[in-house]
């Protein structure tokens, strides 16, 4: 357990000086801003492409850990709907922190620090993991906001949602990097190459993004934020684990990857939706904060376990 946190410390030490370095206006939001848009746009991008491309759909496929995925966080998903129908919430709340229940910080941080941990092997699992939360919950966020605001999901909504899926960097980069490897085009070398080096850059840019970015959360509403953050590291995490391992039987070294990728803290990109549709900015800002705070401890013993197991 101890190797474990020592190995999960370094990324977390990245975070930790991006957050000192927004504390203390050093990076400014602005200059955060742009980093993040580096690493989305650029540097993450090119990493999931190179993964695609040299990996290919065939090879990652697993239609019992897709389903294990979906199933936990689908169940954590309702328990917390339900709680935030019951505290009275209304239905675009209540759908902002069901996100927040489920959805981690796959793409800045679990994609590097798992693949690291785990093995080249785990970039598969992890992937497929990802593209769950970013086709499937990603588009059911949106879908639910609107046909609240506007009393019926029409035509529109989906397409809305069609067209962002579309541009979303991170699955135009996984699409096209299984369509290049199913073709069988081989990477050329200097441009191989030239997608390893920015896609190098993605680790240590997300991690010091992420960082600077919670200096500007606030952390009110705490009895909310952790009831959230234990949902996202507590029960998604054990209801994925009972999916993977028993219901669908997923091989143990892939459950371990899922099971991981649900210890994650709460994603960074919820706040940016919740400042957009003008939906508890507040609450999710804390939830990130808290969540990213405990995860140091969490996600260590989460993956010591798995590993020892």
């Amino acid at each position: 357990m101890l190797a474990i946190f020592l190995k999960t410390l370094p990324f977390f030490a990245l975070i930790g000086l991006g957050y000192w370095a927004g504390r203390a206006r050093f990076f400014t939001q602005e200059a955060t801003a742009y980093l993040t848009k580096f690493v989305f746009y650029f540097a993450l991008s090119a990493m999931l492409f190179r993964f695609s491309a040299n990996l290919g759909l065939a090879e990652v496929w697993n239609g019992r850990l897709v389903a294990a995925y979906l199933w936990g966080t689908l169940f954590v998903y309702g328990i917390a709907t339900i709680v935030g129908y019951l505290r009275r919430q209304t239905t675009e709340v209540t759908a902002i922190e069901a996100q927040c229940a489920v959805i981690g910080n796959t793409g800045f941080l679990g994609v590097p620090m798992l693949t690291l941990l785990l093995g080249e092997a785990a970039i598969g699992p992890v992937v497929l993991a990802l593209a769950v939360d970013l086709i499937v919950f990603s588009s059911l966020i949106v879908i639910l906001i609107t046909a609240a605001r506007e009393g019926e999901i029409k035509l529109g909504i989906i397409k809305a949602v069609a067209i962002g899926l579309l541009k979303n960097p991170m699955i135009v980069a996984i699409t096209l990097g299984f369509i290049w490897s199913a073709l069988r085009i081989p990477i050329p070398g200097p441009f191989n190459e030239f997608l390893g080096i920015l896609g190098g850059a993605a680790t240590p840019c997300a991690l010091f993004a992420i960082g600077a970015s919670l200096a500007s959360k606030s952390a009110e509403r705490l009895s909310v934020a952790g009831w959230l953050s234990f949902c996202k590291l507590v029960l998604h995490p054990l209801f994925v684990a009972f999916a993977a391992l028993f219901l669908f039987s997923v091989d143990t070294f892939s459950a371990t990857v899922i099971i991981s990728a649900a210890a994650l803290p709460v994603a960074g990109n919820i706040f940016m939706l919740a400042q957009h549709y003008g939906v508890a900015p507040q609450r999710v800002s804390a939830a990130i904060l808290v969540s990213t705070a405990i995860s140091i401890v969490t996600v260590s013993l989460v993956i010591g376990w798995l590993t020892a197991a």
